[in-house]
């Protein structure tokens, strides 16, 4: 095992441990819905020929499932983070009926794009994670040590500059993927942006589910359908778009956008109880995917062990509860406690 597979663990054993004490059947990763809807991704026709691969390869409408949501972990058992305080918005697409052989086998006809509202990642890599982790308890601990402070400095100044965005409406607003992937041979990002960019609220409601229910308005309020650009920004070099530090922005005006396909979300209603239960059986990846949009760098490599052993060891739990019921002693499921 490399120095990369062990920090890999060790971070897989933290988030292990927090998701088993806070939230066996929850997600670790944006746990908190504000909505799962349905929509279409349309695949242009004018696609330049070099960037005609995997599901880019021909225009199509895929059927697709999009999840908005929360990037922070549950508070505690039973409590997740509201809405008013600071946090990533995130963007989850998956594509539907797509045919060809996945990089992972538990899921064989979908395409996963995962993105966020910033256009960087808060780490640079797996140490960064950990660094993190000890720092906050330092901190809590009263303690912190000044060179680890001052090695996640700009880890620190990214968390803040995500946490003091304010959004009034997840359909509003632009998401990346921060990560980069591949595109063939090309490595590229993703971004999504609307068609409809909103201007960002003086404050937040005070509502703890006030981007749930900013989406329900929005469909309620107007008859027309969301739509996004979805595009592509191709590497220039590693200076201007580096491939292994997913804290550098690649500026559009280095690597300029390029529109591969269109989304678009119809009116609907979404805010009942068994697409809720849809949503929470579903599981994102960047690496259920095709090969031709295989992620890059040591930030997805991490990600692949981590997001396929999260999501088996919540189904694991949700299917031992159904085989087996345990009393309250061994559950603990009470918010309060």
């Amino acid at each position: 095992m490399n120095n990369q597979d062990t920090l890999i663990d060790r971070v897989l054993q933290n988030l292990l441990k927090e998701q088993a004490e806070k939230g066996p059947d929850l997600r670790q990763q944006h746990p908190k819905s504000h909505g799962l809807l349905h929509g279409e991704f349309k695949v242009r026709d004018d696609i330049p020929k070099q960037y005609k691969v995997g599901v880019f390869a021909k225009p199509h409408t895929y059927s697709i499932w999009i999840r908005f949501s929360n990037g922070s972990s549950p508070k505690a058992r039973g409590c997740l983070q509201p809405d008013t305080e600071g946090d990533s918005r995130g963007m989850a697409i998956k594509l539907m009926e797509v045919p060809g052989d996945k990089i992972l086998d538990d899921e064989k006809f979908t395409q996963d794009f995962i993105l966020i509202n910033h256009p960087v990642f808060f780490l640079p890599d797996v140490q960064g994670y950990i660094d993190l982790i000890t720092f906050r308890k330092q901190k809590e601990q009263g303690n912190p040590e000044p060179e680890l402070q001052k090695k996640l400095e700009r880890t620190l100044a990214i968390s803040e500059e995500i946490k003091a965005k304010i959004v009034g409406n997840p359909l509003l607003i632009q998401y990346w993927s921060t990560t980069p992937y591949t595109l063939g041979d090309v490595p590229i990002k993703f971004l999504v942006k609307p068609y409809k960019l909103e201007e960002p609220p003086a404050a937040k409601p005070d509502s703890p589910n006030y981007l749930r229910e900013a989406i329900v308005k929005y469909f309620n309020d107007t008859e027309e359908s969301v739509k996004f650009d979805f595009q592509i920004q191709v590497y220039v070099d590693d200076d201007k778009t580096p491939i292994e530090n997913p804290m550098v922005e690649w500026k559009e005006a280095d690597s300029p956008p390029i529109t591969v396909a269109m989304i678009e979300i119809p009116k609907q209603a979404f805010d009942f109880e068994e697409r809720k239960r849809y949503d929470d059986s579903l599981s994102f990846s960047p690496w259920h995917t095709l090969p031709e949009h295989e992620p890059l760098g040591r930030v997805n490599l991490a990600r692949k062990k981590i997001y396929e052993e999260g999501a088996k060891h919540r189904r694991d739990y949700i299917q031992e509860l159904l085989r087996e019921p345990k009393p309250y002693l061994l559950i603990q499921d009470d918010p309060d406690n």
